[in-house]
Formats: C-alpha cells, sequence, structure tokens
C-alpha cells in the first residue's frame, strides 16, 4: 500500500468521487445550454465552467495531494466536505433529501477519513517540525 494509510485512500476516493459528480454536472449544464435554449446563456455557461473548474480541481486534490500524500491536499478536502454540509441540509429541507442525505453522508465519511489520526500521521509524520529533525539538540 506504500505507506498509504486505508482511510487516507478513502478520503482521495470521496474528494476524487465529488470531483468527478461536479465535472459531469459541468459538463451536463455546457451541453444542454449548448443545445437547448436557456435563458440566459451567460449565466447557464458560467455556472458549466464552474462547474467543470471545480470538478478538476477536486480530482486534481484527490490525486495531485491526497493519493500523493502531500499536506496541502487535506486543506481543500476538508473545506469541501464542510460546504457539502449546508448544501445537503438546504436540499433534504427544500424537499429533495434523496439527494441531500447522500451529500451529507459522503461529506461526513470526507471529513472523518480525512480528520482521522492515520491520515494526520501520513501527511504531517510524527508532528516534529523541519527544524527540529535537522537540529541534533532537539533528538
Amino acid at each position: 500500500m506504500n505507506g498509504r494509510p486505508l482511510t487516507l485512500l478513502i478520503a482521495a476516493a470521496v474528494v476524487a468521487l465529488e470531483g468527478l459528480v461536479a465535472l459531469g454536472l459541468g459538463v451536463y449544464v455546457a451541453v444542454e445550454t449548448l443545445t437547448g435554449a436557456p435563458d440566459d446563456v451567460t449565466s447557464a455557461l458560467a455556472v458549466a465552467g464552474f462547474g467543470v473548474l471545480v470538478g478538476a480541481g477536486l480530482l486534481w486534490v484527490a490525486w495531485g495531494g491526497l493519493f500523493k500524500m502531500e499536506r496541502w491536499g487535506r486543506s481543500p478536502g476538508v473545506l469541501t466536505q464542510i460546504f457539502m454540509l449546508p448544501v445537503g441540509g438546504t436540499l433534504i429541507t427544500s424537499g429533495q433529501p434523496q439527494l441531500g442525505i447522500p451529500m451529507i453522508v459522503v461529506a461526513l465519511a470526507g471529513l472523518v477519513t480525512l480528520l482521522a489520526p492515520p491520515t494526520t500521521q501520513a501527511l504531517y509524520g510524527d508532528g516534529r517540525t523541519s527544524g527540529a529533525d535537522t537540529d541534533p539538540s532537539r533528538r
């Protein structure tokens, strides 16, 4: 497993899944905009572009950050999960629990795995700073 704990692999998979969904929705909106007759083409294309960019960004975070065990990958992953919780709650209260409940479950799974001790250990090591690693008096 190359030193990657299961929690980190699950976190990367969750973020990648979210990225694929956002990318797919962005492409879907773009296709519908170009083949249909939207009321506001500019807004529809902006939404499509935003979905594609967010999806691509999350895939980059999942692969380039979390899967490759880069420290920077955890912050955008956690932030995404935090943003998904109120969106899922809003979907539930607006009569779409079939979308909101899975969104909340996925976000909670992402948070739990991103903040789990094995993930922290894999990304940040034993907690020593780089100065402590090179200073023999601190060993």
